[in-house]
């Protein structure tokens, strides 16, 4: 379990807010830390807390006099008092999400973020006080935040709430249904996600796909740091490995194919090859429901969609199939005459409500007399009302499981040859990980170096005179770096590492630690103050 760097809470931001008022009088701040609930975890996760730090009455004193207090920075404070031993722990990953294996559609489509709004909310999650780095995944089966920490308990508490605020659904509801895991859990979960084990059919592709997005999307965004995204191409990787080593993607099925299959079992299957069929939405999920279709000997589907040119390009995919394309306007109209409704547009507004339907034609007796709207669409396009009238059934994504229910032990069976290949993946990201740490001693070692070359540098340029040619100049310069360089080879050599060999890993934090010690680098406070300062003139902006 990680703490963050940041035990740099509010009261750290409030310290450097108000460090110049502070000058009339001294300040005491306790620090208690204990135990805290994470909230509801995913079953079979590993178990863990947060640390909890908390202003209590006096239990660690900071003390400055008025004097003191102005010339002291709250840094430097910070430095002097027991608070800094917070400061050791790296920051933390930390998944927040709702999933359709804890959580009903009807919350997961209010809390839904379309993929042109991924890079805003990146933004605003980073411009949370506690969040360094974020991403955003959001399918019809998953709404799911991960971000980088520097406070466990705080961060959470703000991505919970930044949730609460855009969706209107209250933090003791989200808290609830919510999948709350941390560094090692929150790895393991994205691998199993991005190897299709998380989801509601087992081994789907789609998933990896959406994943990949994801970094697509990230790229460029502020936000999308170095952590996130290296987490998210780890997982990528996982996924593709997990297919090709395992057999797991073998007659593995979709969310549109499921959604089909469901369809032909509340069919009568006399009714199969003469059911009519209407799509709306001719999107990646519409497109793989028609093909799917037609794997299953339909000749005809009509298709509702804004504009034709999507339709055009399945059509000629599938030159055998009779695909005919409708205007949004006609979408009534084509509901009339069909009866089997597949949705599946990125609309935020319900497309059919119980008035839109009651008034429809009746379906024949030879398709089981039940016009059927099968909804794969989060948010959803069909509102749950439709069902209250005898002539209509609504299903949505959720009601997908009674497709996949069957072959659970040939599922379990395969899950498990998946899961070695991600533990050995997830120990190797962590190793990844653990190798970033030697990055701010790189990089404080080399400025530490050539703060003293060019003081010494100075010196000898000054007792050579002011008549030394420019040439002198550049060669004595080149001189000093050509001697630092070489100087620093050797501790550069050792500090690096890509984090593959776990002994190489050690070793190298062993030196990183002690060069640390040797030159005073105190990297961990450095680092520490940089992100309080750049959050803290964020939110001053």
């Amino acid at each position: 379990m990680a703490v963050s760097r940041a035990f740099a809470g509010a009261k750290l931001e409030t310290l450097l807010l108000s460090n110049a008022a502070a000058a009339s009088s001294s300040a005491q701040i306790g620090i208690s830390c204990k135990p805290a609930r994470t909230g509801r975890r995913a079953p079979a996760r590993r178990g863990g807390c947060a640390i909890r730090c908390e202003v209590a009455a006096s239990d660690v004193l900071v003390g400055v006099n008025s004097a003191a207090s102005s010339s002291l920075s709250a840094i430097e404070q910070l430095k002097t008092s027991a608070a800094d031993r917070y400061t050791k722990e790296r920051s933390s990953i930390v998944v927040i999400g709702l999933s359709i294996h804890t959580t009903p559609v009807e919350m997961r489509e209010k809390l839904a973020i379309p993929e042109a709004e991924w890079p805003r909310a990146i933004g605003e999650l980073c411009g949370l006080n506690h969040i360094e780095e974020a991403a955003v995944l959001s399918t019809c089966n998953r709404m799911e935040i991960y971000v980088v920490a520097l406070s466990q308990h705080r961060g959470v508490k703000e991505v919970t709430e930044w949730m609460s605020k855009t969706s209107g659904i209250p933090v003791s509801e989200l808290c609830q249904h919510r999948i709350l895991l941390y560094n090692k859990d929150a790895t393991q979960h994205i691998f199993e996600v991005s190897a299709g084990l998380d989801s509601l059919v087992l081994g789907e592709g789609q998933i990896l796909a959406q994943v990949k997005q994801v970094v697509k999307v990230g790229q460029g965004v502020v936000g999308f740091g170095r952590n996130i995204s290296g987490l998210f191409k780890h997982a990528i990787t996982v996924g593709k490995r997990v297919r090709t080593e395992t057999n797991i993607a073998a007659g593995a099925v979709s969310v549109s194919s499921a959604a089909v299959e469901l369809a032909l079992m509340k069919l009568p299957q006399t009714s199969h090859a003469t059911a009519r069929m209407l799509v709306v939405g001719a999107g990646k999920m519409g497109k793989l429901v028609i093909k799917h279709l037609v794997a299953k000997g339909c000749t005809k589907v009509v298709v509702v969609n804004r504009s034709e040119e999507r339709v055009a390009a399945i059509r000629e995919d599938l030159k055998d199939t009779e695909i005919v394309y409708k205007p949004l306007k006609e979408m009534l109209t084509c509901a009339a005459e069909a009866d089997v409704v597949f949705t599946s547009t990125a609309s935020d507004t319900l497309l059919f409500l119980k008035e839109n339907v009651i008034d429809l034609p009746p379906v024949g007796l030879d398709v089981g007399g039940l016009r059927l709207f099968i909804d794969i669409s989060v948010p959803r396009n069909v509102g749950s009302c439709v069902s209250d009238l005898e002539t209509a059934r609504v299903y949505n994504v959720d009601d997908l499981k009674e497709v996949v229910a069957a072959n659970k032990e040939d599922r379990i069976r395969k899950a498990m040859e998946a899961q070695t290949i991600i533990a050995e993946e997830s120990k190797q990201f962590e190793a990844w990980r653990d190798s970033l740490e030697t990055v701010p001693t790189i990089k404080k070692l080399r400025a530490y170096a050539e703060r003293i070359r060019l003081a010494e540098l100075d010196k000898c340029l000054s007792k050579m005179g002011d008549d030394i040619s420019k040439k002198t100049k550049r060669a004595v310069d080149d001189l000093s770096r050509g001697i630092v360089n070489k100087l620093l080879h050797g501790p550069m050599q050792h500090l690096r590492c890509d984090g593959s060999d776990t002994r190489t890993l050690s070793e190298t934090l062993e030196n990183m630690h002690a060069l640390n010690r040797m030159f005073s680098l105190e990297t961990e406070i450095s680092v520490l103050e940089q992100k309080i300062r750049a959050k803290v003139e964020q939110n001053q902006k």
